[in-house]
C-alpha cells in the first residue's frame, strides 16, 4: 500500500462484474493515463459464481474528476460492471436508531468523538426518549418518534423525511426494537444496518439471554447485516462470538452479549462507511 499524496482528491472505486481477462488491466489504465495514485488495490475472484470483485482507492491530483467517471464508464459498459465511484474524503453520514438498550450507541457516539469511526453521526432517532441525554452529551441531535400499532405508517414516513432532510446515506439500527416495513426495508435497501445476537432462530422474542442461559450455552456471538424485507436474514457484513460457560449468569450473558454486539456493529459500520463491503444477492465481500 502507498501513501497518497496529500493535496490529491481521494475516491474508492467498487466494481463487480462478470470475470474475464483483460478487467483489472483497462481499469489501472484508465487511472494510471490520468496520473492517479494507486494507494490499494483489492480483488476477489468468486469462481463459484464467475465475477470479479475489485475495491481500488486512489489519489487524483491533476484530472477532472468528472472527466474520470466518464471514461470509468466507457470502461465498466464494455464489462458489464456494477460499479460506484466514491469520494474518501466526504464522511458518510450516519443516522442512528435505537430504543431503550444504548450499548451500541454509546459505543458508536465514543468512537464518532473519538474521531476513530469513518463515519459522521448526524441524527439519533428513537421510539422512547430514555437516550436522549446521551445523544445531547455528545453534541448529536436527538428526535423523538414514537410508534404504537395504528401510527406505525405515520412514524414511518417522519424517519424518511428526517433520512431526506439530513442527506443521511447510512441508517444505523442500533438495537432499535421495531419491526419496520417491508416498503421502509426496501426503501433504504442496501444503506441499512442492524445488529442482532446470533442465536437466532434458537432463541426468538423476548429474553434471549436468560433462554440461552436454560439451555446452557456455551459460545454467544453477534451479527451485523443489511436490512431487508425478510427479517434479520439480510446480507450478513460482520460476525462475532465469544465463549462462555456455566460460571456465569444470566446478567453476566447479557452483559457479555452487549459488548460483542457493540463492537460487531462498529466493525460493519465501519467498514460500510470506507466503502468496503460490495454485495452480491444475498451475499456480501468485505476488502478488509
Amino acid at each position: 500500500m502507498t501513501e497518497i499524496r496529500e493535496n490529491a482528491e481521494q475516491f474508492v472505486l467498487n466494481v463487480a462484474c462478470p470475470n474475464r481477462p483483460g478487467i483489472v488491466h483497462a481499469l489501472t489504465s484508465v487511472l494510471i493515463a490520468h496520473e492517479c495514485d494507486i494507494a490499494q488495490h483489492q480483488q476477489f475472484d468468486d469462481h463459484v459464481h464467475d465475477m470479479l470483485f475489485t475495491r481500488t482507492a486512489f489519489g487524483l491530483a491533476t484530472a477532472d474528476a468528472d472527466v474520470l467517471r466518464t471514461e470509468i464508464g466507457v470502461v465498466a459498459d464494455r464489462f458489464g460492471m456494477t460499479w460506484q465511484l466514491h469520494d474518501a474524503r466526504r464522511p458518510v453520514r450516519a443516522l442512528v436508531m435505537v430504543s431503550k438498550f444504548g450499548h451500541c450507541l454509546n459505543d458508536l457516539l465514543y468512537r464518532w468523538t473519538a474521531g476513530s469511526l469513518d463515519a459522521d453521526i448526524v441524527q439519533v432517532v428513537s421510539n422512547h426518549e430514555d437516550l436522549r441525554p446521551m445523544a445531547e452529551r455528545a453534541g448529536v441531535p436527538f428526535t423523538y418518534v414514537p410508534v404504537t400499532k395504528g401510527s406505525k405508517p405515520e412514524a414511518e414516513e417522519r424517519l424518511k423525511q428526517i433520512v431526506i432532510e439530513n442527506d443521511v446515506d447510512l441508517v444505523v439500527l442500533a438495537r432499535y426494537m421495531q419491526v419496520l416495513s417491508d416498503d421502509l426495508c426496501t426503501w433504504m435497501g442496501g444503506r441499512a444496518i442492524n445488529i442482532h445476537h446470533s442465536f437466532l432462530p434458537s432463541f426468538k422474542g423476548a429474553r434471549p439471554y436468560h433462554q440461552a442461559y436454560l439451555r446452557g450455552v456455551k459460545q454467544i456471538g453477534a451479527t451485523a447485516h443489511y436490512v431487508t424485507p425478510d427479517l434479520d436474514e439480510g446480507p450478513i457484513i460482520e460476525q462475532d462470538v465469544t465463549r462462555v460457560d456455566h460460571s456465569l449468569s444470566p446478567d453476566d450473558l447479557v452483559a457479555t452479549g452487549r459488548d460483542v454486539e457493540s463492537l460487531v456493529l462498529a466493525r460493519a459500520v465501519q467498514w460500510h462507511a470506507q466503502h468496503r463491503v460490495l454485495q452480491y444477492g444475498s451475499r456480501t465481500v468485505v476488502f478488509k
